[in-house]
């Protein structure tokens, strides 16, 4: 299930580096004492969407919104609940309206672009490395991550497949920080091969590592 949150104008310039103010945001709305923050992100959300950039942050627009979708349906009702009693995100913006989406109808391959970047970081020779799109193992790596969260939430793991899409014509990767710690993302649609029900469980609770924090969430 989606949550769709459109936003009220911000009434201070928002920095570029927002995601730890979403992620308090949504963690507010979850509740205090919420069990998401030390378990495996079965959700996922989106960076903001129809924002105007500027030399030093971003300003909303009538039209900017941000998503949330969980595989649980329980959670997206509880973030309801909670935005309803505090609607504020940051910055001066609030929460005006929130539209809910069922699961769309899937195939069994299916063509993503991301809503915020992909996080691929695995421990290799005792470093935490960031994969990037062109590491040959990133794929791989974008399955298992899947496979783990389909396992925890007691659902074939079988014939899923993740990859990058090896045809898109201009593929980034790019440093994000969260909390002043450095993380190579990427930004590159990405096709899912799987059963309609693994897709549509990808599609809520995001690809690669860290969408708990806004990474990885698909549109």
């Amino acid at each position: 299930m989606r949550l769709y949150l459109k936003l009220t104008r911000n009434k201070e310039l928002i920095p570029y580096n927002y995601q730890p103010f979403l992620t308090g945001a949504l963690h507010k709305w979850i509740g205090a004492n919420n069990d998401e923050h030390s378990v495996l992100s079965l959700y996922s959300f989106s960076w903001l969407q129809d924002a105007e950039a500027k030399s030093k942050g971003i300003n909303l627009t009538r039209d900017s919104y941000f998503f949330v979708s969980a595989y649980d349906d329980s959670l997206i009702k509880q973030i309801v609940k909670g935005v309803l009693n505090d609607p504020f995100v940051c910055f001066g913006a609030s929460v005006y309206d929130i539209q809910i989406a069922e699961d769309r109808v899937f195939g069994n391959e299916e063509r993503f672009t991301v809503a915020s970047p992909v996080f691929i970081k695995r421990r290799l020779d005792n470093q935490e490395k960031h994969i990037t799109y062109d590491n040959s193992k990133s794929n791989e790596f974008l399955t298992e991550t899947l496979k783990k969260k389909l396992d925890a939430a007691a659902l074939p793991t079988d014939s899923i497949n993740i990859r990058f899409d090896e045809s898109y014509p201009n593929p980034q990767t790019k440093i994000i920080y969260y909390n002043n710690i450095g993380n190579r993302v990427n930004i590159c649609p990405v096709i899912i091969k799987g059963t309609p029900e693994q897709i549509a469980f990808a599609w809520n609770v995001g690809v690669g590592n860290s969408t708990g924090i806004g990474f990885g969430a698909l549109k």
